[in-house]
């Protein structure tokens, strides 16, 4: 790194040697650095300006406060009239008063640089969510759930249409269609699909937001007696509950998704069984490699693609002139997560 002091030597040594005669890229060269960087060195002046990268030797701002000043406004802040109050009732109050020490921002920096500028009052602190991230290895582990909207043909009234997934398999074990949101009927939907999946025995981790229907007692002591874990998002964060509301937009992408709305809840309710009825059994799911979630939650899904890659491999026997690489991976992870953590570096982890 080239201090400014360097700089200004080289420019000299450059200026010395064109005033010889030298050509001014061959000084450059002979002083190791290119021609470019010496036009920008001498660009508006630049070599006279103080080096603005990290780790040089910096000069102290003109404004600087001095100790002086400093302690002063350290002392007004720690004063019996102003210890408790912030800087900004405190600067307002002196210039009341013709006083001026210092702006708002200034005097809460140097609190904070003396560590005086701390968290006051009866509300809790700020802190950062800690993400829920869960890992499934195999079906019924891993569930997440959520209630979406579908309209009515009146203005403002809807169908609330409760779903339970299956984050592994990404098929839907539970849902409803009702006319209200709650935790009773919450509730009564984990039962029937607790039972449906047989779930009786099995440590189960159930997902989901924060909507007072997730959260309601009822649906809270059910879970407890089901013997599922619940487990929720950060609040107003949607992407933590990625699978459910994936899936609602798949749902509402549909061709036959009705354009305006449903007549009536039984046209609801039979619309959602045949949505459920193709998503579980007849989509080639992207996300499972193009198996169906019901022969992933079945495990019929590993004899599938044992058999697409065999074929896959006949046909570059075949015709191998066609494949400049492997073959297509048709390999499935057995490791599905929700909100993973992100990877701690090696050095970090060793440290740790």
């Amino acid at each position: 790194m080239i201090g400014t002091p360097d700089r200004q030597q080289v420019i000299a040594l450059v200026e010395e040697a064109v005033d010889d005669g030298c050509r001014r890229a061959q000084a450059c060269d002979a002083l190791e650095i290119s021609l470019r960087t010496y036009q920008r060195w001498v660009r508006d002046g630049e070599a006279s300006q103080a080096d603005g990268r990290k780790g040089s030797r910096r000069v102290a701002p003109a404004n600087k406060l001095s100790a002086d000043e400093r302690r002063q406004i350290l002392e007004v802040a720690n004063s019996p009239e102003f210890a408790s109050r912030p800087p900004s009732q405190i600067v307002p109050t002196l210039a009341d008063r013709g006083e001026y020490l210092a702006s708002e921002s200034t005097v809460y920096r140097i609190l904070k640089e003396e560590e005086q500028q701390h968290h006051r009052g009866r509300a809790k602190k700020p802190g950062k969510r800690v993400i829920a991230s869960h890992c499934a290895t195999e079906p019924n582990r891993l569930w997440a759930w959520d209630i979406t909207w579908l309209p009515t043909g009146v203005k403002g009234l809807y169908f609330y249409w409760y779903m339970v997934l299956d984050v592994y398999s990404r098929k839907i074990v539970g849902h409803e269609v009702n006319v209200a949101e709650s935790a009773e009927m919450a509730a009564l939907l984990m039962r029937k699909a607790s039972l449906a999946e047989g779930l009786a025995g099995r440590e189960v981790v159930l997902h989901s937001d924060n909507g007072s229907s997730m959260k309601g007692s009822t649906m809270l002591a059910t879970l407890e007696k089901l013997g599922i874990v619940p487990s929720f998002s950060r609040p107003r964060v949607s992407n933590d509950n990625a699978y459910a509301e994936s899936l609602f937009r798949t749902c509402k992408y549909r061709p036959n998704y009705p354009s305006n709305s449903f007549g009536n809840i039984d046209e609801a309710r039979k619309w959602t069984l045949e949505f459920v009825q193709w998503y579980n059994h007849q989509h080639k799911h992207s996300g499972l490699k193009f198996v169906t979630p019901a022969q992933r939650h079945d495990g019929r899904d590993a004899a599938i693609l044992s058999h697409r890659k065999q074929v896959y491999e006949v046909a570059k026997q075949r015709r191998p002139e066609r494949w400049s690489g492997a073959t297509r991976n048709w390999e499935l992870n057995d490791e599905v997560w929700l909100n993973r953590e992100p990877k701690m570096p090696e050095e970090l982890r060793k440290a740790a």
